[in-house]
């Protein structure tokens, strides 16, 4: 199996100034094209480091793809490294000039003495256009391996991989497709980690060499990843798949990878029906989940983040009452919440949450975490009391996810 590794260059990454999330979106892509991605390394701009880093790749990959350090910068030297660890020497290359040269034809301040040395390339490299920057993408041979080197700007590199790079790989490298990796994978929840394990002991025990089940537990939910790596069919895969699926039918919730919001609004859309939300303790989050994928305005009305008690009677017609003898924090307020929400919003279906997030404001009798989650239908409005853990962002996101796993058992 074709095996590729990943070097993201930048001090920025190593430093906690910027997060990496080029190597998860490259992993992706290159997991459908068939390629086993071996291994992510980040390193400093920093010439030995650099070397080094490709050496232990190389020694290890079929393909080695490299982001970041092209810019025009004195940072930025993963050009001048490349230069020299392919005993190369940098020359003006007349395409990639005339292409920066209209990228910026509307901007000439931005054509200067350092944007001229964009165009510098090394001999030996193969140049690839980069459609949206100045960095070209620079394809390097060592043997039957292969390095490509692209900007580490996000959207810079998703149109290389997509338009040139992995179109590349397919077609001039490796169009002798790799078998096949097939993941497939199952989201439960209400059961331990551990239990689960010893649910699927004998199923364990049972699968081929070639399958591989991986656990992936968070905020209550665990995710069941059945992995082949080039060996079994899909015809198989999809027998042991289905078996798994039996084993644990009690506390499925998907048996497909995507996001709660997503599994919930692709039933909503598919029902024609419509939801809104009211929230206190979640901060409008649950709205910014419902309303990030395309297509969301089809289902999703909207959000009233009534934080303030004020808010809560003026706007969703909490009772005065219902907060003096139960407290924001209750079953009977955040009843009132969603009802208020879905007669405003004139929906099938409404969530709302209330909750103590902390560090501060908890009780004994009602602690930090304490998330009170309820969920207006057609059929009547129903209420539960979680306990969410004690840190604020961990209490806020594991509400969103209760809030979202619930409808879609009250719908399904």
């Amino acid at each position: 199996m074709t095996k590729c590794e990943i070097i993201t260059i930048g001090d920025e990454l190593l430093i906690g100034q910027v997060v990496d999330t080029n190597s998860a979106w490259m992993a992706r892509q290159l997991n459908e094209m068939g390629i086993q991605l071996y291994q992510i390394t980040s390193v400093h701009d920093d010439r030995q480091h650099i070397i080094a880093a490709l050496d232990e790749a190389f020694s290890r990959a079929d393909i080695v793809l490299t982001t970041g350090g092209l810019g025009p910068t004195k940072d930025d030297i993963t050009k001048h490294v490349l230069c020299d660890y392919f005993q190369s020497h940098l020359i003006e290359n007349a395409h990639v000039r005339a292409h920066i040269e209209a990228l910026y034809q509307d901007r000439p301040d931005i054509l200067n003495r350092l944007t001229s040395t964009q165009w510098l390339v090394p001999e030996c490299a193969e140049i690839l256009e980069n459609r949206v920057g100045s960095a070209p993408l620079m394809i390097f041979h060592r043997g039957q391996k292969l390095l490509a080197c692209m900007p580490g700007v996000p959207y810079e590199m998703k149109i290389a991989m997509t338009e040139q790079i992995l179109p590349y790989l397919e077609s001039k490298v490796y169009s002798r497709k790799s078998k096949a990796i097939i993941h497939k994978t199952l989201q439960v929840t209400g059961i331990a980690e551990s239990s689960l394990a010893i649910l699927l002991e004998e199923f364990e025990n049972a699968m081929p060499a070639a399958l591989h089940l991986a656990y992936l537990p968070k905020d209550g939910v665990i995710r069941l990843r059945l992995s082949s790596y080039g060996e079994l069919t899909e015809a198989d895969m999809q027998q042991w798949f289905d078996r798994l699926r039996q084993l644990v039918s009690d506390y499925l919730i998907a048996d497909i990878d995507e996001p709660m919001e997503v599994l919930l609004g692709r039933l909503l859309t598919e029902r024609h029906q419509t939801i809104a939300t009211a929230e206190s303790c979640t901060g409008g989050r649950l709205a910014a989940l419902l309303n990030k994928h395309p297509g969301s305005s089809v289902f999703y009305m909207g959000s009233v983040v009534a934080y303030d008690n004020a808010v809560k009677q003026q706007v969703l017609g909490v009772h005065a009452e219902s907060l003096r003898n139960y407290g924001a924090v209750s079953e009977a307020v955040v009843r009132e919440m969603a009802e208020g929400v879905r007669a405003l919003m004139h929906t099938d279906y409404a969530i709302a949450t209330s909750g103590i997030a902390g560090p501060d404001g908890g009780s004994e009798e009602k602690p930090v975490g304490t998330v009170w989650i309820a969920w207006a239908t057609p059929e009547g409005t129903t209420a539960e009391c979680f306990h969410l853990g004690k840190l604020r962002e961990q209490v806020t996101d594991r509400a969103c996810l209760r809030a979202l796993i619930g409808l879609l058992k009250r719908i399904r």
